[in-house]
């Protein structure tokens, strides 16, 4: 990652909250509201927990994929750069824990 440049917390910090951290794991959590908006970030990889469901818009690498996320589920995605759009009309709330290597 380049410093901080891509970093959730920093460039996203409109939806990205720190929980925790430790030699093993960040734990972040993500709350969108309808419309809200993720600019370009970076994650290792990472397990999103999903603790209120909705449709988001993940753009990565120029690919756009439209998740419909549903309360309890739980995805591992490897590290990327991406951006992610709230484009339902629900609250999105999810955890997100990223891996150390």
């Amino acid at each position: 990652m380049n410093g901080n440049m891509l970093n959730p917390l920093e460039v996203a910090s409109n939806v990205y909250k720190f929980k925790m951290e430790n030699d093993r794991v960040r734990v972040l959590t993500a709350t969108f509201k309808p419309g809200d908006k993720a600019i370009m970030h970076h994650h290792p990889d990472h397990v999103v927990y999903v603790l209120k469901g909705g449709k988001m818009k993940l753009t990565s690498q120029g690919k756009t994929d439209n998740l419909d996320l549903k309360a309890w589920d739980a995805i591992f995605l490897k590290a990327q750069s991406h951006e992610a759009e709230n484009i339902g009309q629900t609250t999105l709330d999810l955890l997100v824990v990223e891996l150390k290597k």
